[in-house]
């Protein structure tokens, strides 16, 4: 039998997980946008910016329903004080995939298109998001 404390831990490195694959994506993406490309055809490149941006859209499915189970199973603490950041999160988090999706979208991902990608409000948002909420999760004893 899982105790607490194990799904706890558990669900932690999950979201760790979630969190790594967006922004190992992001880093990528900051690299194929560097590159010029015209398209993502034909080299190996393209079809690894694909492949980040696949992963990081599976990576946001459920992320705020994900997180919000947190603060519920830890000491018994409320999700009261928590449940406005959440829908900061979701909102952010679907606003990122609606972008992702839109790229994946294109028949040819220019290095241009990555690089409006990255400086979309909504993917940096996000980021920074899960970097508050990791730090504030951090606080929570296991």
């Amino acid at each position: 039998m899982v105790n607490a404390a194990e799904q706890l831990a558990t669900a932690r490195a999950t979201l760790n997980a979630r969190c790594n694959t967006v922004e190992e994506a992001y880093e990528f993406m900051l690299a194929y946008a560097g590159q010029g490309l015209t398209s993502d055809a034909g080299s190996s490149k393209g079809a690894q910016v694909r492949e980040y941006l696949g992963k990081a859209e599976a990576a946001l499915v459920g992320l705020s329903d994900f997180i919000a189970a947190f603060p519920e199973n830890a000491d018994g603490e409320s999700l009261e004080t928590y449940t406005a950041f959440f829908k900061v999160i979701d909102q952010d988090a679907r606003a990122a995939r609606a972008a992702i999706a839109l790229v994946l979208a294109q028949a040819s991902i220019s290095s241009q298109v990555i690089d409006n990608l990255n400086a979309s409000i909504h993917l940096r948002a996000l980021l920074t998001d899960l970097f508050l909420v990791d730090e504030v999760l951090k606080g929570h004893k296991l």
